[in-house]
């Protein structure tokens, strides 16, 4: 199957399909706009159909790989809600202490996306866990729409103290060396930027077009922050200027990348907005990132 990339579609319909995305707009009225764009409601169905994530095709590490441990976990979370259920991957036959990566999903839970993106941090040596957000409502339910519905119902305090609790599960986790990161992604970036204020042992936080925290948590920040964003996402961007004053002011240390002309999404290789080039230099630095703050050094 040819994979399609931004290219293919119209401005118009990527901005459409962002704010479907991200809950500003139903089904419906992606469909009826789109259809004033395309010509008819048959072409709006194949362009939602086209740009919506096929996960199979993009899949890159098996969920049965042998180079792999991988399991279930529930971690309890007494300020959240209650607790949280993620995916938890290792390298298989590795009996020292791992460096430990929090994985935070899109706005959509635990996919099979997001446990792929696991599999292949494990595979770089790290000890990481997935956790999904909609534990407290079923969990993932398999279906993007009905994920994205369930989402309208969270509580964000509670599930930023899931994701907490996940993150300092972590740090005592026998097969961690007792160094945490996080990477999230949309959403889940959002959710990395909170954390990086209110974990002082975070020691690496990758957001991935995520919102920013507000100026006066910055100074809380004690992780390396390594932040991405795509150039053609105005309504996430549009935050970037108030957060880089904030971290400069603070003295926090930084990198941040903005990848000229891709799209929101752009490292999310199970839809069209995916960029390769983009994609491959972003995880390139994530994982730079990771091996040179959680990696414990030789004595």
């Amino acid at each position: 199957m040819t994979r399609l990339s931004a290219k293919n579609f119209q401005p118009e319909v990527l901005q459409l399909f962002d704010r479907y995305v991200h809950g500003d707009i139903s089904r419906r009225g992606f469909l009826d706009k789109a259809a004033r764009i395309a010509g008819s409601a048959t072409a709006a169905a194949g362009l939602l159909a086209a740009l919506s994530p096929q996960f199979a095709q993009a899949q890159q590490v098996s969920p049965r790989d042998p180079r792999l441990e991988t399991s279930y976990q529930t971690i309890a979370s007494p300020q959240g809600n209650g607790s949280i259920k993620g995916y938890l991957v290792k390298p298989a036959g590795v009996s020292a202490k791992l460096p430990a990566i929090l994985v935070v999903h899109e706005n959509r839970g635990l996919n099979p996306h997001i446990e792929d993106i696991a599999r292949r941090l494990a595979l770089d040596g790290f000890l990481v866990f997935a956790p999904d957000a909609l534990t407290s409502l079923g969990g993932y339910p398999g279906d993007e729409d009905k994920a994205r519905d369930l989402f309208a119902k969270l509580d964000g305090g509670k599930n930023l103290q899931d994701f907490l609790a996940c993150a300092n599960a972590l740090l005592t986790m026998p097969q961690s060396n007792g160094k945490v990161g996080a990477v999230g992604f949309c959403y889940g970036g959002g959710v990395v930027n909170a954390l990086a204020t209110r974990m002082p042992e975070l020691l690496a936080a990758v957001p991935f077009y995520g919102a920013q925290p507000p100026a006066q948590d910055v100074p809380k920040i004690h992780a390396t922050l390594l932040i991405h964003y795509a150039g053609a996402d105005d309504r996430v961007n549009a935050g970037w200027p108030a957060y880089e004053a904030a971290l400069k002011a603070a003295g926090k240390p930084y990198e941040a990348y903005i990848y000229p002309g891709v799209q929101h999404g752009f490292n999310n290789d199970t839809t069209p907005r995916f960029d390769p080039e983009a994609a491959a230099l972003a995880w390139q630095r994530t994982v730079a990132l990771f091996k040179t703050t959680l990696v414990a050094k030789p004595a």
